[in-house]
């Protein structure tokens, strides 16, 4: 009868043996995060991707963006709307639009900052020295102070209310006691729309969101794969010099231009 020269192990030995180590655990976890992590902002890392280097280089490939602008202006009704969030309502109807305003904007009621000095305090100022002093000192001591001052003028209050969205932009400008509110359009093309995208103009709060959640996972891919690098790679010294040097050009140029 022939003896079996490698007989089976114990099931608590053989279990160890075949369990991962930790970090072939880690390794195996991270490389599933850093995949799904990576579908997830695939398709808006594409529209980001494209859209960042038209804009980044814009200048020098000066691809035509396509915009259609018209200006109107639209009579109020009687009475006029009482306040800005009352005049968002009234236009949405009057101008057909699908959503409601995506930004209501107030500019209080301010002194105009254009208004002119005394003809005495110019000529004093401007003048030819002694000789606007001594017309200055000419002039009658009895004379109120508020007849050389010039009256206060105030600017009304501004509303500005924008509607759409990134493939068309409807802006309506309102000074507070005019008849009539200013409406200005702009529909844009592929890369107008695309631009506006990027930089999230007209865009809803879950757009904002949805973006934010890119920028995250940009900053796990970054993290998980430096972290992969460093598990699975014998060279550490060279990815570590080359992060290292990756890092001080990025942080160099950003700050000579601060």
């Amino acid at each position: 009868m022939e003896r079996d020269l490698n007989p089976p192990l114990p099931s608590s030995v053989a279990s160890r043996l075949n369990k991962p180590s930790p970090r072939t655990t880690l390794v195996a976890w991270l490389r599933k995060t850093h995949g799904w992590i990576g579908l997830w902002g695939a398709t808006l890392g594409l529209l980001f991707g494209v859209s960042g280097i038209w804009l980044n280089h814009r200048s020098v490939l000066q691809l035509p963006i396509e915009q259609a602008r018209s200006n109107s202006q639209l009579a109020l009704p009687e009475p006029p709307p009482a306040d800005a969030q009352a005049l968002a309502a009234w236009l949405r109807s009057a101008l057909a639009m699908g959503a409601p305003a995506s930004n209501v904007r107030v500019e209080p009621a301010r002194p105009v900052a254009w208004i002119e000095r005394p003809q005495g305090e110019r000529a004093g100022r401007h003048g030819d020295g002694e000789r606007g002093r001594a017309r200055d000192a000419d002039a009658p001591a009895s004379a109120p102070a508020a007849a050389s001052a010039p009256a206060l003028l105030m600017q009304p209050e501004h509303w500005t209310i924008s509607f759409g969205g990134p493939k068309e932009i409807v802006q309506a400008e309102y000074w507070a006691g005019n008849r009539s509110v200013s409406v200005r359009r702009t529909a844009n093309g592929v890369i107008g729309t695309l631009t506006n995208l990027h930089k999230g103009v007209g865009m809803s709060v879950a757009w904002i969101l949805l973006v934010d959640t890119l920028a995250g996972s940009m900053i796990l891919l970054s993290l998980s794969g430096l972290a992969l690098w460093m598990l699975t790679r014998r060279r550490r010294g060279a990815g570590l010099a080359i992060f290292a040097t990756a890092l001080a050009a990025a942080a160099g140029l950003a700050l000579a231009h601060l």
